[in-house]
């Protein structure tokens, strides 16, 4: 990647970006919704445009948005935003299954969408309340996991692979096999936290289908899981970029965008999608049920689909956005970037993966399991 176009210091890590947002300023937590119980500094009982109390609760990924947004946000409607985050979509359904502790807008990926969905966590979106879902790009209205986008707004796509030190290997790593299967870069690998993704990820490099795993294909992965965990220096929460910048791993299951992020500071990092195929992600916003502040959300959801909103958001993030009216602002070295956006050819072989309730439970338990051994 060149560093025509997009600004370098935007390209920050996401602990780093923690440190340049400041975290008293805008209302991050790590603890819960426990830092946001009280009205933020402000507020004094005053009433946003929506008719509500000028507040909103965050519930994010780390650090997944611009590194002005909320500030903004706040600048344009004069309501707090307090932004507390989570590491897993397994960590954001946990915190949610039992009831809402109070957020108003939250970030599932594309299959814990139809699992919330069907658990009745999240509330039905007035698209009215939306003008700008005109900017995203008709692809991703019209989506498997939510028709008509009835629950979920687009935030992001993104795809798996694998983020490597250049001068660590002695040959491009292209398959799976180096990270599931191999004891050739022992104690200097990390892999993801999240179940459903390593099962489908390993049934990928078995041949099959993300969508097609069967009770026995489990009982395999696990048994190959519990042989290749010696060998693993990490499963890691949503900072496998961290691990690979410090040196702390050779190579990495991660996120296109978080590697293309270190990318920009490290000449000697790079990322590859396996010959074998991946899973696709897409990240979106949602608000849940018993969502103390709805018109707040969705004054935020529309704000943050806004072309020159989604646009600073992007080029700090750096993953593929389905905003097309925020792309068509962004530079080419952006545009035409393989690591964000992948080949067709590539692309073919990957798939999103499709909540199934008869086994998600079954990759839980026996992640569990593999990772207790």
């Amino acid at each position: 990647m060149t560093d025509t176009g997009i600004n370098r210091s935007m390209r920050l890590g996401r602990r780093s970006l923690l440190q340049s947002l400041g975290v008293a300023a805008i209302g991050i937590s790590f603890g819960g919704l426990a830092a946001c119980g009280k009205t933020s500094s402000g507020s004094n009982g005053k009433i946003a445009a929506t008719g509500e109390e000028p507040k909103l609760n965050f519930y994010n990924w780390d650090t997944y948005i611009g590194e002005t947004t909320l500030a903004d946000f706040k600048g344009a409607s004069g309501t707090d935003v307090n932004m507390t985050m989570f590491a897993s979509n397994d960590e954001l359904f946990a915190k949610l299954r039992a009831g809402n502790p109070g957020y108003d807008v939250i970030v599932p990926s594309n299959d814990f969408v139809e699992r919330m969905a069907a658990a009745d966590m999240i509330v039905a979106l007035d698209h009215a309340q939306i003008p700008n879902l005109k900017n995203i790009d008709p692809s991703f209205i019209d989506v498997p996991y939510d028709p008509g986008r009835k629950y979920s707004m687009p935030y992001t796509w993104l795809t798996l692979g694998i983020g490597y030190r250049k001068s660590k290997v002695k040959v491009k790593p292209d398959s799976w096999k180096v990270l599931f299967d191999s004891d050739e870069y022992k104690g200097r690998i990390a892999v993801l936290s999240e179940a459903g993704d390593m099962f489908r990820l390993y049934g990928k490099y078995l041949g099959k289908s993300v969508n097609a795993l069967t009770p026995d294909d489990i009982k395999t992965i696990a048994a190959m899981m519990e042989k290749q965990k010696p060998f693993i220096k990490a499963f890691h929460e949503d900072n496998g970029q961290d691990l690979l910048l410090k040196g702390e791993v050779d190579l990495v299951l991660e996120y296109n965008g978080d590697i293309a992020q270190i990318m920009a500071e490290d000449d000697d990092i790079d990322f590859v999608l396996p010959k074998e195929g991946s899973q696709l992600n897409s990240d979106t916003l949602c608000i849940p049920k018993g969502a103390p502040h709805p018109k707040n959300a969705h004054a935020f959801i529309n704000y943050l689909l806004d072309a020159e909103v989604d646009k600073k958001i992007t080029e700090t993030i750096l993953y593929p956005t389905p905003n097309a009216a925020a792309k068509a602002l962004m530079p080419d070295d952006y545009k035409n970037n393989p690591v964000i956006f992948p080949s067709k050819e590539q692309l073919a072989k990957c798939e999103y993966a499709k909540y199934r309730p008869d086994i998600q439970p079954l990759y839980e338990e026996a992640f569990t399991r593999v990772r207790a051994s």
